[in-house]
């Protein structure tokens, strides 16, 4: 299932299977991932904006979503964080900026703090930083996931969640196509198991202590609807001194800004990368040591 067949569609072999992305564009390094059932897709308003900018841009599939491998026995923000580190690295052209959205952004902000020199910049799109459920809200959780994601009605009930719930407020023209891309893929029992795996396995706790570590400029953006914060707006805040970057609270919409509101986001991301100094590459840093050795 080639969710974007205007980019090219490439796979990254890891330990337990195969990450999907695809490849768009020149120029500096975007690379995007999607949060805990998403796809691909979800991006879909912001890459041509960003490839006619002037960045090349790779979008990932999360472990045993979309196009990717259904083999993977690991999910989680640190897995993914892996995957991102695993992505730039072969994709060796590096400093990245990293997007994720929701655990993607947890994911991204584990690999700007574990691998300071690949990451130039950040854009987390309703991440969460912190674990904000107690244990015993994260057990029944977890009991909630196991018996609602399951067949025959777990495709069905992801798809309800993310638009009842999720995706409270205004809705891109192109909603009902990106749920029914997403109903489709958890119709496959595979994927489903994958998904309810990962939702199972998600803690954000680890996220939490590296946040001061990362020294990459960043910009958080939320919508004000999202039912992940009691108090989206605070949240923001938080998230924002904590990261010492840029913030964006959304009007209007919930969990999804950049594919709700993209008028919106998309505008501030291609503003935000246009203002982060140039990426210095290897060579360039190499060069700059010799002449530092000669002085």
């Amino acid at each position: 299932m080639d969710i974007n067949p205007t980019a090219s569609l490439r796979y990254l072999g890891r330990p337990e299977g195969r990450i999907a992305y695809t490849d768009a564009g020149t120029g500096p390094l975007v690379v995007a991932v999607p949060g805990m059932g998403d796809l691909r897709s979800t991006y879909d308003d912001l890459v041509p904006a960003l490839v006619a900018a002037g960045h090349r841009v790779v979008v990932a599939d999360l472990r045993g979503h979309g196009d990717s491998d259904t083999t993977f026995r690991t999910h989680g923000d640190v897995a993914t964080g892996t995957d991102l580190v695993a992505l730039v690295e072969h994709l060796d052209a590096g400093p990245a900026v990293l997007v994720g959205s929701s655990m993607g952004g947890s994911a991204a902000v584990w690999a700007a703090a574990q691998r300071p020199e690949l990451v130039r910049g950040l854009v987390l799109l309703a991440p969460h930083l912190r674990e904000t459920a107690s244990p015993a809200q994260a057990r029944t959780y977890r009991l909630l996931y196991r018996a609602l994601f399951v067949r025959p009605w777990g495709a069905a009930a992801w798809a309800s969640l993310y638009t009842s719930m999720f995706a409270k407020g205004r809705k891109s023209s192109r909603h009902a196509e990106h749920v029914a891309q997403i109903r489709r893929s958890m119709s496959d029992p595979a994927h489903l198991r994958s998904f309810r795996d990962l939702a199972v396995a998600l803690d954000h706790s680890v996220i939490e202590p590296l946040v001061p570590s990362v020294e990459a400029p960043s910009l958080v953006v939320v919508g004000e609807l999202d039912p992940d914060y009691k108090d989206a707006g605070a949240e923001l805040g938080r998230m924002r001194d904590a990261l010492g970057g840029d913030q964006l609270l959304v009007p209007g919409v919930g969990h999804y800004p950049q594919h709700q509101a993209p008028e919106v986001v998309t505008p501030a991301v291609v503003e935000f990368l246009a203002g982060l100094p140039a990426a210095r590459h290897d060579d360039e840093r190499d060069g700059a040591d010799e002449r530092g050795a000669r002085a």
